[in-house]
């Protein structure tokens, strides 16, 4: 009897256990967790979409020293050429002080020459006077660079000057000087000041030997000869150093198709350098781009928010150049989309967007390219839909010139036909024409002859 209970006991238990249904778990979206650094103020943008990959304190206030001159160099070349001629007066001269390269008032230098004294010298003199020259007046260009500054979403920015010397009314952050390095980093000739070692300024109007110059970023050169900060991957930057400030650095590296921007503040030497190298070994290795419009098959949202993609006029595709940043250990698939419709005219009539771990990583244009088709769709079908077969419409492309050419060898065979016939149907007569000529000549030869011989 109790070997019966036991029996019927365990059978109910294993009929509860077969009941039960196993639930899908649902995988966490995992960001690795970040190092520790020694510095106050820190942050790592990926450029190509502007997604944060590490941060620390990054809205703080700190006062930026001649990462200033970032700001500075960039509305320079977008505001002005390089070939162009900038005096150095004699506010540029002695309201400057600290890092320079010892010019004199009224001595000529190519804005070129101007820029790589800024970003690989840091001279301060060179700052003041690309920004009385680039503003058409020192406040002017102060102004421009809050402007700019506000154009590029800083909420945490007041310039004050174009070099970075102390004053307590200039100050930004890690956050800010990222928005602004990113900017600066879609100009070419940005890109190639800062990515110089060296360079040589030819001798000017006020000096008559050569001045060389030496990029102070020693993760991109070793600068005096000073060697274990050089980093591989690194393509430029900028440093920054003043006792209130402390030691601040901009870097920029590139690896395996992404580029990343850091920006350290409130650093003590030799820790700027260590932390930076740092937060890129820890997102190169964790972190991987993925491009959009190679990876986006396809969209599932209500039909009424899928409007912005159903256009009779122009097939609607996504930007190539789009971009989003993701933990190795994701797959694309694990970003979640969603559709942002343009308010503005244009071919560029939305964007799509993803977001992962609470964050935005990314996303591309929706553009109209042009070709026409009645109608296309950007959504996953819950259900397979039967597709209907549309027959194809023959059309006949005509071009001019081919015409033109083909008429004249029509009309030159025409021609030709003609004449064959013209040829073949007179024959004979052309033939007794030809033989009545020849008779003509040999007579008139005779006579000669003959006139000839009665002569003698």
């Amino acid at each position: 009897m109790k070997n019966r209970k036991r029996w019927g006991s365990l059978l109910i238990g294993i009929i509860c256990l077969l009941q039960i249904q196993v639930l899908p778990v649902q995988a966490e979206e995992y960001w690795p967790e970040g190092p520790q650094i020694a510095g106050d103020s820190a942050i790592i943008m990926e450029a190509s979409t502007g997604t944060v990959l590490y941060e620390k304190n990054s809205h703080e206030h700190c006062y930026p020293a001649s990462i200033t001159k970032i700001m500075t160099s960039m509305l320079a070349v977008k505001n002005s050429s390089l070939d162009e001629e900038v005096t150095f007066s004699k506010d540029a001269v002695y309201k400057t002080e600290g890092s320079g390269i010892s010019r004199d008032i009224g001595e000529v230098m190519t804005m070129k020459e101007c820029l790589y004294g800024l970003m690989l010298e840091s001279a301060n003199e060179c700052g003041y006077a690309i920004a009385e020259h680039t503003g058409g007046g020192y406040d002017n260009f102060v102004k421009m660079m809050n402007d700019e500054a506000k154009r590029l979403g800083c909420k945490d920015t007041q310039f004050n000057n174009p070099h970075g010397l102390p004053d307590e009314n200039h100050w930004t952050c890690a956050y800010d000087m990222a928005l602004i390095s990113r900017e600066a980093l879609k100009n070419d000739i940005f890109r190639m000041i800062v990515n110089t070692r060296r360079y040589t300024i030819p001798p000017t109007n006020k000096h008559q030997e050569e001045t060389y110059l030496s990029n102070h970023h020693k993760m991109r050169n070793n600068y005096k000869g000073d060697e274990q900060y050089l980093y591989e991957y690194c393509i430029g930057g900028k440093t920054g150093f003043t006792s209130v400030a402390g030691s601040t650095l901009v870097t920029f590296a590139e690896k395996d198709g992404m580029t990343l921007i850091c920006v350290v503040m409130r650093e003590t030497s030799p820790n700027h350098y260590i932390d930076t190298r740092t937060l890129f070994d820890y997102c190169f290795e964790n972190f991987q781009l993925w491009n959009v419009a190679e990876h986006e098959k396809s969209f599932e949202q209500e039909s009424s928010e899928n409007k912005i993609f159903e256009n009779e006029d122009s097939f609607v595709g996504l930007n190539k150049e789009g971009f989003v940043v993701l933990p190795k250990a994701a797959v694309f698939e694990d970003a979640k989309p969603k559709i942002k419709k343009s308010k503005e005219a244009g071919s560029v009539i939305g964007k799509i967007v993803y977001k992962y771990a609470d964050r935005q990583i990314g996303g591309t244009d929706i553009e109209i390219t042009g070709a026409k088709v009645s109608e296309f769709k950007f959504q996953k079908q819950k259900e397979d839909l039967k597709e209907e077969k549309v027959p194809e419409k023959k059309v006949v492309r005509i071009n001019v010139k081919y015409i033109i050419l083909g008429v004249g060898v029509i009309l030159l065979l025409a021609a030709i036909g003609i004449g064959i016939y013209y040829f073949v149907d007179n024959f004979y007569l052309i033939k007794y024409k030809m033989e009545s000529r020849r008779q003509r000549r040999n007579s008139f030869k005779e006579m000669k002859v003959k006139r000839w011989r009665r002569r003698r």
